[in-house]
């Protein structure tokens, strides 16, 4: 395990340079290092190097770790909010979620008979189908956004903010139709509804936003002037970890519960920055894992054949369409300009790993072949790469 993390690590982090160096995001690069470093290359050209370096146990380990390197780093990026931002963007977040969840998923219905009569069992239900296609198209991906805000520093502008609340939002609908989805499949290991879901996830936020949140102000309030102890840090570390585990029992995902804490952290200039000294760079480490796991599930060589590219072309086109369209019409809607509504859209067409997520449990539930799964895998990466050069395009930088 330790020489495939050295790998790993060194892989994705090539990779991400060549990417930046190129004009695109680092993640796009540390997810084409995990491609390479997959059964799409490695495996190929090298079968028996690949099982020895990568056998199941090891890319279980890598699952942990990446997804506690992505759990903190969710909750900095929630700490380093402006709330301020927040508040004054809410009505475009709203409309701008709202937008490009219902437009993508009604788009998604030219697709759904055509692409379950060629790329999935006929005894799936169409409407089960429908909704995972649906959401497949009209998730953003919450991390990769948050990664690519970081490193154009806009998280902290109201176009970033707006962005990922936004994404917040289409994450948690889309969630929510997903387990909708799984509940009509056979054999579902779901035990409670979607709406008991929904009920659940919504005290949940109330209890984090009106108890939680009060009363760490007025813990930081008592202990003015005090600096980050370790038994501080540990605690701190400790309700983000019950946070995530709170969502991710309730069936969302422990990422929002991530991130959900950061919004509820005391907004202390000293004590933010403290605390992103402290994690920051354990999260940084832990996060290459996370982006070269996605790739590692990739499986390019199943796309072979003019139709399979002609469709792939298809679900790329609506995919952006519904998600840009979405965003845009939101955006205006709500008085933006062209240009911040055009930028609204470009970021709310990044995809990833939760699109990795989602596509998983798809295959996984038997409504997607290994083959439409491929597609949409190519699908998010295409929206992901598409995102800095349009924010370029826009000419949009950070502070």
């Amino acid at each position: 395990m330790l020489l495939a993390m050295a790998i790993v690590l060194i892989a994705t982090l090539l990779c991400g340079t060549i990417a930046q160096r190129l004009g695109q995001a680092r993640v796009v690069g540390e997810i084409v290092g995990g491609i390479l470093l997959g059964p799409s290359l490695l495996g190929r050209i090298a079968p028996a190097t690949a099982s020895h370096l990568f056998p199941a146990s090891v890319l279980s380990s890598f699952d942990v770790l990446s997804t506690f390197g992505l759990v903190l780093y969710l909750f900095l990026i929630g700490t380093g909010m402006d709330l301020t931002h927040l508040r004054a963007q809410r009505r475009t977040a709203s409309l701008a979620s709202g937008a490009s969840i219902l437009l993508p998923l009604l788009l998604s219905l030219l697709l759904v008979r055509p692409l379950r009569h060629g790329f999935s069992s006929a005894s799936t239900n169409l409407f089960a189908f429908a909704l995972f296609l649906g959401v497949s198209l009209s998730i953003t991906a919450f991390p990769v956004l948050a990664r690519i805000l970081e490193e154009r520093r806009l998280t902290t502008t109201p176009l970033g903010t707006t962005a990922l609340l936004s994404a917040a939002v289409d994450d948690v609908c889309a969630w929510m139709l997903l387990s909708v989805a799984l509940a009509l499949m056979p054999h579902s290991e779901h035990q409670t509804t979607p709406w008991m879901r929904l009920a659940l996830l919504a005290l949940y936020i109330a209890t984090m936003l009106l108890i939680v949140r009060p009363l760490a102000c007025w813990v930081v309030q008592r202990r003015a002037g005090s600096v980050l102890s370790l038994e501080v840090l540990g605690l701190i570390v400790a309700v983000l970890l019950v946070s995530a585990y709170a969502t991710d029992a309730i069936g969302v995902h422990p990422l929002f519960g991530a991130f959900l804490a950061g919004l509820c952290f005391p907004r202390v200039p000293a004590l933010q920055l403290a605390l992103r000294q402290k994690l920051e760079p354990l999260s940084t480490v832990l996060l290459p894992f996370f982006f070269a796991l996605t790739g590692m599930k990739t499986r390019i060589d199943l796309l072979h054949g003019a139709t399979v590219w002609l469709w792939m072309g298809a679900i790329i086109a609506v995919a952006v369409a519904g998600k840009v369209g979405g965003a845009v019409l939101a955006g205006r809607a709500s008085g933006e300009s062209w240009r911040n509504a055009l930028a609204l859209g470009a970021l709310l067409n990044t995809r990833g790993l939760v699109e990795l997520i989602v596509l998983n449990i798809a295959l996984n539930a038997g409504a997607f072949s290994p083959t439409l799964f491929t597609m949409l895998v190519v699908m998010a990466l295409v929206t992901t790469a598409m995102t800095l050069p349009a924010l370029n395009l826009l000419r949009v930088r950070g502070d």
